[in-house]
């Protein structure tokens, strides 16, 4: 459990003091944003290396997500989903980096920032798409539904669209990660005590721990990106309901 608090290591006792965690956040940061700065600083006609993956990863988030889920018209929102897409997957590939081993959105003030964000987004489309007045009483009040029934449904519906939405998006992404790190741990550490401090009849099973360390590594490596993709596809969802006619 420590390793989620670490020391201060960098301006210790200011507003800008850094952990190994706030180092890896802001690594994972740099390296996106390098990567797509790189990718995209000369575009060419004909796209060729760099260039050639950035397109193939903005082409990933606008077709499998937005094109999808939002239709052409949700375009418009390209920019804030792949950088959404890309940094949280960046962030989440940093538990499975030899000399990182920890995930920067397992810290959940990240999570919740980057939840608090799309809540701003999907939000703001809606009130920017309807008004103010209609995009409250379309979430609110169900067409249909007789008067009294709104006594129970609405504060249901306050509640599910407006303060739900946050916290599962924020959780379902740290607690992914957090438990990845638990389950690494467990059989890593459980590995180098079975194979180098235990007794030899031990060796086999210090052996498939590693083994299982290993299987792990690979299985978080999908998790990150899945857990990327849900929480940009989720936004995208948001989105689009807030602007639908029909919510």
């Amino acid at each position: 459990m420590d390793e989620f608090f670490p020391p201060e290591i960098l301006f210790s006792g200011t507003i800008f003091a850094m952990t190994r965690i706030t180092l890896i956040q802001l690594v994972m940061l740099v390296l996106v944003s390098a990567f797509f700065v790189a990718a995209f600083r000369k575009p060419q006609i004909v796209p060729r290396g760099v260039q050639n993956l950035g397109e193939l990863a903005v082409n990933f988030v606008q077709d499998q997500i937005i094109d999808s889920v939002m239709g052409v018209q949700g375009r418009k929102y390209l920019p804030y989903l792949v950088t959404l897409f890309f940094f949280i997957l960046a962030l989440n590939l940093g538990g499975v980096i030899p000399g990182a081993n920890m995930a920067g959105s397992a810290v959940f003030g990240v999570p919740a920032l980057l939840a608090v964000l799309s809540w701003v987004v999907f939000n703001t489309a809606g009130v920017k798409r309807h008004g103010l007045g209609r995009y409250l009483k379309d979430n609110l009040f169900i067409p249909g539904v007789p008067k009294p029934i709104y006594v129970i449904l609405t504060p249901i519906e306050l509640f599910s669209t407006f303060i739900l939405r946050p916290i599962t998006l924020s959780i379902r992404l740290w607690a992914n990660m957090v438990a990845g790190h638990f389950m690494l741990v467990l059989f890593m550490s459980g590995a180098t005590y079975l194979i180098l401090h235990a007794d030899a009849v031990l060796i086999p099973a210090g052996v498939l721990s590693a083994g299982m360390g290993f299987a792990i590594t690979l299985f978080e490596i999908f998790i990150a990106a899945l857990q990327a993709f849900i929480f940009t596809l989720l936004t995208a969802l948001y989105i689009a309901g807030a602007e639908s006619e029909a919510h």
